[in-house]
């Protein structure tokens, strides 16, 4: 029984800031961030969007662009970082706002969960619903995948922002690709990136040593919740090549081949934080998985870490990057990173690369390192269906992305901060963040959404 992604979609921010602007205003070399990471543009939410927007509106074009019968859809399984809420998942928000659209009830029977593994979330929600369909081969499952990668200003993480989600069918015989039952994993409790409760005392709010309420707070401490992650970036790539090396060689174990895995791979698809930190990733895997391998293993750090670096300048590692890793890259360069979307994106980019050159690549295996902080890796590998053009025929990836509305500096820094309340393009065809209740004390924080004409 062949399981796998039969159709998919895409939302992502309709704003964007020049990487140049950025790199200009912040007083960085443009081509360090335009060469050296591969980055052009970062996606920006508008003042009406949120994760549950993307997922909303990535789920009803996933639903009406392939006329997706809800009555069988047995699950809408969500992975994100960007949750909006402690409790109520994003997924129960999607199965409200679907209902609203498309009929009271129905969604009623579809089991509905939010994944949260940082970056990997998504990669989680799609393999349990893989291993649903393959026990269930009459039933079909979405994944959403949906997230607002958010810096704060002036950190090293901050031109690798974007916001959006994609969206995929998950089904028995699918048109676009299939999946092997072969999952390499690699896992370590870890502090590289992390967004943890934070608290400050209340007598610095208030001046007041008392400890009156404050808000409906009786809390000596105030618990503040910030979007901008704690990061050590340096860590966190030695993380994610520790995790993909271990799992890709665990994947390997489990195909118990000796043969260099990578070779059997028309592309390969990362998470990409940026665009070009598969590439900074993969020299090591590289090096490693060949019949001589290139590093011996009794190097010291200092000597490992230099022949990586050579590795990676050769001509033969750019000919690889550029065969292998480039397609999937394309897209990154020009929405920044979507956390848990980032790795689908860049298997939407990769096709939709083949359909635009008018590439052949049916039967051709794919390679993905999926990796989240924390941290995990998972390594997996699918083979690409006969329909797989169909399929995307009407997603226009990169003439979306062309059409993107491009915003100042100054604009940029007042979405950053909350300060700009109004949108800055006018909402159309598509759903919209509404309000947050503030006044009826049993719904205090209640986000309703609506649909935009």
């Amino acid at each position: 029984m062949k399981i796998g992604i039969d159709a998919i979609a895409f939302d992502v921010a309709k704003l964007h800031l020049p990487i140049k602007t950025l790199a200009l205003a912040r007083n960085i070399e443009p081509e360090k961030l335009e060469k050296g990471l591969g980055l052009l543009k970062m996606t920006l939410p508008d003042t009406h969007q949120d994760t549950v927007v993307f997922g909303a509106n990535v789920l009803t074009k996933l639903i009406q662009g392939n006329n997706i019968k809800l009555d069988e859809i047995a699950r809408i399984y969500v992975g994100t970082e960007s949750a909006i809420d402690n409790s109520k998942p994003i997924s129960s928000f999607l199965i409200s706002l679907m209902e609203q659209k498309f009929g009271e009830n129905s969604l009623s029977e579809c089991d509905v969960v939010d994944f949260t593994f940082a970056c990997i979330g998504g990669v989680d929600a799609m393999q349990n619903c893989l291993d649903f369909v393959q026990l269930n081969p009459t039933k079909k499952a979405i994944v959403v995948a949906t997230d607002f990668a958010k810096y704060d200003l002036n950190s090293t993480g901050e031109y690798t922002q974007g916001a959006g989600a994609v969206a995929m069918l998950i089904s028995a015989n699918p048109r676009i690709i299939t999946f092997d039952n072969n999952w390499g994993i690699s896992t370590k409790g870890v502090f590289d990136f992390f967004k943890p409760y934070r608290t400050i005392s209340k007598q610095e709010i208030t001046g007041n040593a008392n400890n009156e309420s404050w808000f409906d707070n009786l809390e000596s401490e105030i618990e503040i919740h910030k979007d901008q992650p704690v990061f050590d970036g340096q860590y966190s790539n030695q993380c994610y090549m520790d995790r993909t090396r271990d799992a890709y060689f665990s994947f390997k174990k489990l195909k118990g081949t000796q043969e260099t895995i990578y070779d059997n791979w028309k592309s390969i698809v990362m998470h990409l934080p940026y665009a070009f930190q598969g590439r900074r990733m993969l020299s090591e895997i590289y090096a490693l998985d060949v019949s001589t391998p290139i590093l011996s293993g009794e190097e010291t750090a200092s000597e490992y870490q230099n022949k990586l670096k050579e590795i990676s300048k050769s001509d033969d590692y750019k000919t690889f990057v550029s065969e292998k890793l480039q397609p999937a890259e394309l897209a990154s360069s020009l929405i920044g990173n979507l956390y848990t979307g980032s790795i689908f994106m860049g298997l939407l980019s990769t096709l939709a690369h083949f359909y635009d050159t008018k590439k052949e690549i049916t039967s051709e295996k794919f390679g993905f390192l999926a990796y989240g902080s924390g941290s995990k890796s998972k390594v997996f590998e699918g083979t690409i269906q006969p329909e797989w053009k169909s399929a995307i025929s009407n997603v226009a990836l990169f003439e979306t992305l062309e059409n993107s509305f491009e915003i100042d500096f100054e604009t940029y820094e007042k979405l950053h901060k909350k300060e700009q309340k109004q949108s800055i393009q006018e909402p159309k065809n598509e759903w919209i963040l509404d309000r947050i209740e503030t006044e009826i004390p049993n719904l205090i924080g209640a986000r309703y959404y609506k649909w935009v004409d």
